[in-house]
């Protein structure tokens, strides 16, 4: 289970011993540390605690901030017991039973900073350091949590203030050093399903000889992420220490960062603003470049997806937030690269763990039927990566990662890297898919002249993916292909009839896929 960094009180509250033993509340409260004390239990009355008051608990010497929740069912927790949701009891690190205490949380320090920017004052330096370090030591609520991503969505943070956030939410975590000159890192930020470069940039550019330490996040709203999908092939959930090791053996590692410590705020900032489906500019640049640098990278290669159905939708938009993305950089020392690509359509044929795992593996292998556009893409991203290497002239990158690739060393040295991490034994070319399938046929003859990435990731995500590794779409059209009515479009795959009918009937609300004439595919002006 994923933890965030022990919540450790600045405030120490004395209370006298109350006979509370601990108890694991098996809920999973999202990066919320969560306490359960029953309404009857003899200290709720002697503190005066309320419902949502925020907390310290203690045990085996430990503390941790949580919100308080009082329930009134024994069978949750009893009058002598204080339960714990699993976050919170992961962080306290002790058995069931234990003695545990609990007592008033003083208020956070920054909440007159957090006051300030609700009325949309500028903060400083001092402020952001202040409000991250006590976010990271879960001091807010989700209130003040919801409040304070508000408020930076609302009156947009300018380009100081993003910098200011970035530093703060890289002091509040792990920094890592790998002792080398030149580290690199490659990021794209988000919005188009399948699309699994990094799966092939790790192993070509480690095999290359530049140290590429990828740790990666699980999907939280798509149909998977980079972690979801390596883990099909082998073990990412890594002791910090063995994935430090592989990366001095092997240059490389694709491993979930959860392990690692880095940047805890962002983990906690998350969780808020994914249901709120907030993903304003500055917050989405010191997400990434705090992941980034507190990870060690000095030279990132980012790629901004641009198309109808994309996070970025137009150029001058793509434009202006690669501006704020190398303000940010040049402000905290990473060399960063900035690359707008095509994101009319998803990248690849397979959207799910499986399916994408499928693609890449066909593309380490050379495989004829490879998606052709997941091989260029990661081409030309490992090549801007390997011209970071001051032996190599500009322009010569795309070249030596197609020899690479092509001459099977990437494929060599994927390999390696699953046997490090520990192999899960995936057959590609049996892959394991969900036994409940639903073709989409097409309903007259035409071209595809539109894929709604954000549908077609509902699809697939209603379909079971990420949770269910088979689940998913496989596409068998792309843009400009003709088809035929009846043709089918795509197959969804599923594991369990339920989530095959949601995903029924979402496709029957909107399929994704527009069809019409050649002359009406639409263009976009990019770099790849």
């Amino acid at each position: 289970m994923e933890t965030d960094a022990p919540a450790v009180a600045h405030v120490a509250v004395t209370t006298p011993p109350q006979g509370l033993t601990l108890r694991r509340v098996a809920i999973d409260t999202w990066r919320e540390n969560v306490a359960y004390l029953h309404r009857d239990c003899a200290v709720v009355r002697a503190e005066g605690f309320q419902a949502l008051s925020k907390v310290e608990v203690r045990a085996n010497g430990k503390r941790i901030l949580a919100t308080l929740n009082v329930v009134d069912d024994v069978s949750i927790v009893g009058c002598g017991e204080l339960g714990v949701s699993e976050d919170a009891f992961a962080q306290l690190a002790v058995a069931d039973g234990h003695p545990a205490s609990v007592a008033q949380a003083e208020p956070p320090e920054s909440i007159p900073a957090l006051f300030r920017k609700i009325n949309g004052e500028r903060l400083g330096r001092e402020d952001f350091h202040a409000v991250i370090s006590d976010i990271a030591q879960h001091r807010y609520s989700k209130i003040e949590l919801t409040a304070f991503v508000v408020a930076c969505n609302r009156s947009e943070l300018d380009r100081e203030e993003v910098a200011f956030l970035t530093e703060a939410m890289v002091a509040t975590g792990r920094r890592l050093d790998w002792q080398q000159p030149l580290v690199v890192d490659k990021h794209c930020i988000g919005g188009i399903p399948g699309n699994r470069t990094s799966m092939l940039v790790v192993p070509i550019v480690s095999a290359y000889g530049l140290v590429f330490p990828k740790t990666s996040s699980r999907a939280i709203t798509s149909p998977a992420g980079t972690a979801d999908t390596m883990e099909v092939l082998a073990r990412v959930e890594l002791p910090f220490e063995q994935l430090t090791g592989i990366v001095r053996e092997h240059h490389g590692c694709l491993a979930w960062g959860g392990t690692a410590d880095l940047s805890p705020a962002d983990d906690v900032l998350i969780s808020v603003e994914r249901p709120l489906a907030l993903d304003s500019p500055g917050q989405m640049v010191a997400s990434i470049l705090s992941k980034k640098i507190a990870a060690g990278a000095t030279h990132l290669v980012l790629d901004i997806p641009i198309g109808p159905t994309a996070k970025v939708r137009s150029m001058p938009e793509a434009q202006k937030l690669r501006r704020l993305f190398e303000y940010v950089a040049q402000r905290l020392h990473l060399s960063l690269e900035v690359v707008i690509t095509d994101g009319r359509q998803p990248v690849g044929r397979g959207i799910g763990p499986v399916l994408e795992a499928r693609d890449v593996m066909q593309v380490l292998e050379c495989d004829p039927d490879a998606p052709n556009d997941l091989r260029q893409k990661s081409l030309r991203l490992a090549g801007r990566l390997i011209e970071c290497s001051p032996d190599v002239r500009g322009g010569d990158g795309f070249a030596i990662a197609r020899d690479i690739l092509d001459s099977g060393r990437a494929l060599a040295q994927m390999r390696a890297l699953i046997a490090a991490q520990g192999s899960h034994g995936f057959d590609h070319h049996h892959p394991a898919l969900g036994a409940l399938t639903l073709d989409v046929p097409a309903p007259c003859d035409g071209v595809v002249v539109g894929i709604d990435n954000l549908q077609i990731a509902q699809i697939a995500r209603l379909a079971g993916a990420p949770k269910v590794q088979g689940a998913g779409v496989d596409l068998c059209a792309k843009l400009g292909d003709p088809v035929r009515a009846g043709q089918t479009l795509y197959r969804v795959y599923a594991a369990y009839p339920a989530d095959l009918e949601f995903a029924r009937q979402a496709c029957a609300r909107s399929n994704g896929v527009s069809l019409g004439e050649a002359g009406q595919v639409p263009q976009v002006f990019v770099e790849f």
